[in-house]
């Protein structure tokens, strides 16, 4: 069993280690006593696909290409046959234009309907077509795209982009970008967002592409890792409370399954990713006397924020 937790800790945010300071993760901190840290991933923070993507990506036999992970293609595998086209994710988005900045809403805050979803696919679906992109619905918050574009494109994952500088994360080709600035143009007076202004909903004037990629043939099949994926939001969103309560809860779920295999023998891997590291930790070597001094060691979430 690999248990990957994403937003595990923020080695770059104090508010962080401030939130950690005081919280009791028992099942945590038994896994921390009885496993050894085996080895530490340490990526740039202008990579576009953040350590825990691309430990997935490691896991699932994935290639792994910054920003090219082909996330959107393995999701079509589930229920139809990606071939070895380039496939995307396509995000309706809300964008905040600033006089120095262009900013991300999370898109979970548009809360978009399946209606209004497809509607908004269907209006902008010409546009992309012209440049040989098909669209397809998947679901409300996020849509398919095939296209050539997408074979060897690079693209940010949402988990860079929520709440930040844009400018450094558009797609690098002047393809997508003047498509985007169209869909801008094409949004800005559309209906659906004149519904949404007047009922106080923000509106959808753009897109986040990601997830880019082709696959480069059959993929293996592993086990699949666990991943909790509960701390994600508040750590983006700078809630720590939320992220504290979120942390308890993979602490008595995900981290009691992982402790009840490792009781049963099996073999297990506790993954801990920030947004620049991903700790692997693996059953600790040494003989007897080793495991049982770390069997009485306090071992905490907060000796690894920060020094990593």
């Amino acid at each position: 069993m690999q248990l990957l937790i994403p937003y595990a800790f923020l080695t770059d945010d104090p508010r962080c280690a401030q939130a950690a300071a005081g919280l009791q993760l028992p099942v945590l901190e038994q896994l921390l006593r009885r496993l050894g840290l085996t080895r530490t991933d340490t990526f740039s923070p202008q990579t576009l696909s953040p350590p825990h993507e691309q430990v997935l990506a490691r896991a699932l036999g994935l290639p792994v290409r910054d920003g090219n992970i082909p996330w959107a293609a393995l999701e079509l595998c589930r229920g139809g046959d990606p071939g070895t086209a380039g496939w995307a994710w396509v995000t309706p988005a809300h964008w905040q234009i600033g006089a120095d900045r262009i900013q991300m809403m999370d898109p979970a805050a548009l809360q978009l309907t399946e209606d209004t979803s497809r509607a908004l696919l269907q209006a902008m679906e010409p546009w992309f077509a012209q440049d040989g992109i098909t669209l397809q619905f998947d679901r409300a918050d996020r849509w398919l795209a095939q296209g050539a574009v997408f074979t060897e494109l690079a693209s940010a994952s949402l988990d860079r982009v929520i709440g930040v500088d844009l400018a450094p994360w558009l797609p690098a080709t002047a393809a997508l970008r003047r498509l985007q600035n169209e869909m801008q143009m094409l949004l800005y007076t559309h209906p659906i967002n004149d519904a949404r202004s007047a009922r106080g909903l923000p509106t959808v004037n753009s897109f986040w592409i990601s997830g880019s990629g082709a696959l480069p043939g059959a993929i293996p099949e592993v086990p699949q890792p666990v991943v909790a994926h509960t701390l994600r939001s508040p750590a983006l969103h700078g809630d720590w409370a939320g992220w504290t309560q979120a942390w308890r809860q993979v602490d008595q779920g995900a981290c009691q399954e992982l402790a009840a295999a490792l009781e049963r023998g099996a073999p297990v891997e506790l993954v801990l990713c920030s947004e620049r590291d991903a700790l692997h930790f693996t059953p600790a070597s040494g003989g007897w006397r080793e495991r049982l001094r770390r069997r009485f060691r306090r071992t905490t979430l907060k000796e690894f924020i920060g020094t990593s």
